[in-house]
């Protein structure tokens, strides 16, 4: 079994419950974020936001993903026992549709991820397998990505993204959902080669175009089979009644947990003050609350695929200068 140095051992325990299990909540998102706000909303407006459902649902997340434009002044509102996951790229992508460069801020960057004092670093990614050149260069990114992080001794969480590399054939196309969950697992085991302690994954399905939730549950099964790392579902914008459907048949397939926005937070970002309040109390947290329950019950813990480095191995400490100081 693969082996943790102190700062990732502690940094997942701190990420997830007390089962080794994930009960994230995403809120990183930039370009999309600006979008779902009305045009007149001001920088610190935006801010405040994203601050009101850091404080709503911190006290009941494992964790909170969040980003550097809008989220550092929020993370200062996290509850004492959530842990913290910064985004180190930009949004977006640069390129066209089918072919996707992700992009690093020129000021931003996993030391600075560490001396924010969070616990983990984030890179999303949009991947094809079969993009040649243009993925051997995400694997190269991701791979720079997790070397910083093993530098640091921060967890690293990797998010790829499928796209299609066929302006004729859309992402949201049955030709296309035919192909996503092969498409998927390719990616997970390509891309846990390069070194991410924990996967961010899509649902395997197009559940638009199959219906069929034995065929979910079987997808499920077969991604657990091809990441050798833990992964956690993303909702992509769903509707919170089917995530916690497609949650709950990842989790039982052998997923970790969930890191997931829009399906608990999305409909009161474009409230007023006061009933995004009512809406985070009444509808975000229970819906936070839901879908613990379904990790708690179903998930696989991240320690079924790491132990922490031998106590009695002075290698495993050498990084840290201090073991063989006090051991000899």
């Amino acid at each position: 079994m693969p082996t943790l140095t102190i700062g990732k051992w502690n940094g997942l325990k701190r990420t997830s419950n007390e089962a080794g299990t994930f009960s994230i909540v995403a809120f990183d998102q930039r370009d999309s974020y600006r979008q779902m706000l009305a045009s007149k909303t001001t920088y610190r407006e935006a801010v405040k936001i994203k601050q009101a459902v850091v404080e709503a649902l911190s006290p009941y997340a494992s964790a909170f993903l969040l980003d550097p434009e809008y989220g550092l002044e929020p993370a200062l509102y996290l509850h004492r026992t959530s842990g913290l996951i910064l985004a180190v790229e930009k949004s977006g992508y640069s390129g066209d549709a089918t072919y996707r460069r992700t992009e690093l801020y020129a000021h931003w960057n996993v030391a600075k991820i560490k001396l924010a004092g969070a616990q983990a670093v984030k890179l999303l990614v949009y991947y094809h397998p079969k993009a040649g050149a243009l993925a051997n260069e995400i694997e190269s990114l991701s791979a720079d990505i997790a070397e910083q992080c093993r530098n640091h001794d921060l967890c690293y969480f990797l998010e790829p993204l499928i796209y299609s590399l066929d302006p004729r054939l859309p992402k949201a196309s049955p030709e296309f959902a035919r192909q996503r969950p092969e498409l998927i697992c390719e990616t997970a085991t390509r891309l846990a080669a390069t070194g991410p302690d924990v996967l961010k994954l899509e649902f395997p399905v197009d559940v638009t175009f199959d219906p069929d939730q034995s065929r979910w549950r079987d997808a499920c099964a077969a991604l657990s089979e091809a990441s050798p790392v833990p992964w956690v579902l993303l909702s992509a914008g769903v509707e919170f009644e089917l995530f916690k459907q497609q949650l709950e048949l990842a989790c039982a397939a052998g997923a970790s947990g969930f890191l997931a926005g829009r399906a608990i937070w999305q409909e009161g970002v474009s409230m007023s003050p006061e009933s995004r309040q009512t809406f985070l109390t009444k509808t975000a947290v229970p819906r936070l609350h839901q879908l613990t329950e379904i990790v708690n019950a179903h998930a696989r813990p991240w320690t079924a695929f790491f132990s922490p480095a031998p106590l009695g191995e002075e290698s495993a400490f050498a990084k840290y200068g201090a073991y063989s100081g006090f051991h000899k």
